[in-house]
């Protein structure tokens, strides 16, 4: 089958009265759970598993995905209005979106984190179609001591862009995989600071710690310091809130970060909770002016929403070329795919090609479903300022309390949140930056685990990691970020001095 007849025919069975309808329905899903607080794509899309048991392979397969496409995207409406991260892929989109929103601009920031969404992913895309088996066998051969490496090098990077002290930085992200370490250890399953209570046998869940530290923190902050809710200004969205000026001031902004996205998308287990705040970082390092990052600049937008669309097309590459998940949505893909007798692997290109351009076809137009949905939709998000703080504020803890108890069906999680909350209040009153403690939260146990096998493959001797060129160019980078990240900082103390 010719690259040509197979887009033909994918296109060709997107668009029938059973297919289409469940890739509309999809996308339409998937935005609305990306942006209840406390309702990830994950979880969206294993609630939906079920329905797709007993449906055709791809009407099962394209819902699927556009719950993927949808709830990846639709995170950042409520990090830009609430300053609350609909998912872990918005993180990052809070720091400049929120502000932008706090001087009425919220309308603008929804259009730049629509437009840049929609890029990030077209991107993604256009790395799947042309460099799937390539790139897949590339990541397939990085081994414990890389993953180690990468890992160590992101909290670094993190750390060290999120705040004005690294110290503090890295005080923050050791803390997030500190509390990784609570429940079973990842290889021999031992118990570790459990203090004999059972609840905390299987540690603490991403989403628990994330709605305390974001949610209800700043549902606490506001209530402390009576802050007003964003403006919402007047509806006013021309190119999505870019002039063609800005718009290519930024093209080198979308395709970085659009490659950040790719790279981490690509590798098993980081994904776009990780992608987006990498990409603040390397924009606020690269920017003319980083010193107003986190005050609502559009360049701090851009970044973190284009990454993490980024994921969505290069997660699919393991997943159709190796049979590996990327991250907990595309296993659900996995398991719709082998429920339907589907093997994915290299063989699946020779022996469903239908199937592989039926799926890309899928992914095209889901994009373009949830850029006209979202711009058309972009109205009714803004309604949620118009909502006095004092009824809004209940209704989202009640939300949050609700995701995160339907996460494990447990009040075990509900009372996490406090916890995290408390602590999470505690380190803001202290100056301490929360990102790189969600970061080292969501790589803690990736980073033990790495780190262990890594220690496993060469029987103790971490002198043998300078074999591998990968921990070499980590360490060589992560001396130069330190370096400049201190030089930096006494320079600004100068300055203030």
């Amino acid at each position: 089958m010719g690259v040509l007849e197979g887009y033909l025919l994918g296109f060709a069975n997107v668009f029938t009265l059973q297919n289409f309808p469940a890739i509309f329905i999809g996308v339409v899903l998937g935005l609305m759970f990306g942006a209840i607080p406390g309702i990830t794509t994950s979880m969206g899309m294993a609630l939906v598993l079920p329905v797709t048991f007993t449906m055709p392979l791809f009407p099962a397969i394209g819902l699927l995905l556009g719950i993927y496409v949808g709830g990846t995207t639709s995170g950042f409406i409520p990090a830009i209005l609430l300053n609350i991260p609909g998912t872990p892929a918005s993180i990052a989109t809070t720091f400049d979106g929120h502000p932008m929103a706090r001087r009425g601009e919220a309308s603008t920031a929804l259009g730049i984190a629509l437009i840049s969404s929609f890029i990030g992913g077209v991107v993604s895309l256009l790395v799947l179609f042309t460099l799937a088996p390539v790139v897949a066998g590339v990541a397939l051969s990085f081994g414990p001591v890389e993953f180690f490496s990468i890992v160590a090098l992101t909290f670094v990077l993190v750390a060290s862009l999120s705040g004005k002290s690294l110290l503090k930085g890295l005080i923050s992200a050791m803390l997030g995989v500190m509390l990784t370490t609570i429940g079973m250890a990842p290889l021999d399953g031992v118990l570790r600071y459990t203090f004999g209570f059972h609840a905390l046998n299987g540690g603490l869940s991403l989403m628990p710690v994330l709605i305390g530290a974001y949610a209800v923190t700043e549902v606490l902050t506001t209530a402390e310091f009576n802050v007003p809710m964003a403006k919402t200004g007047s509806y006013k969205l021309k190119g999505f809130g870019l002039s063609l000026r800005e718009a290519k001031s930024q093209i080198i902004n979308w395709l970085r970060s659009a490659f950040i996205g790719v790279g981490v998308g690509i590798l098993p287990g980081i994904g776009a909770n990780v992608s987006n705040l990498l990409a603040h970082a390397a924009a606020k390092a690269q920017s003319k002016y980083p010193e107003k990052f986190g005050t609502g600049v559009k360049d701090g937008v851009v970044a973190p929403e284009t990454a993490n669309n980024a994921v969505c097309g290069s997660s699919m590459i393991p997943v159709l070329t190796l049979g590996i998940p990327a991250d907990p949505g595309t296993a659900m893909l996995l398991v719709a795919m082998t429920i339907h007798g589907i093997q994915a692997g290299p063989l699946l290109f020779d022996r469903n090609p239908e199937l592989i351009y039926t799926i890309f076809a899928f992914m095209i137009v889901a994009f373009f479903i949830m850029i006209s949905a979202g711009y058309f939709g972009m109205r009714m998000f803004l309604k949620v300022l118009s909502v006095p703080k004092h009824i809004l504020l209940p209704i989202i803890l009640v939300i949050c309390c609700v995701g995160a108890f339907s996460l494990n069906n447990r009040l075990f999680d509900v009372g996490s949140i406090i916890v995290i909350a408390v602590l999470a209040y505690g380190m803001s009153k202290f100056k301490y930056p929360l990102a790189p403690f969600i970061l080292g939260f969501i790589l803690g146990d990736l980073f033990e685990t790495s780190l262990r096998r890594s220690l496993m493959f060469t029987r103790g001797n971490m002198m043998d990691f300078f074999q591998h060129p990968v921990f070499i160019v980590a360490l060589i980078t992560f001396v130069l970020v330190v370096a400049f990240t201190v030089r930096s900082q006494i320079k600004q103390r100068k300055k203030q001095s």
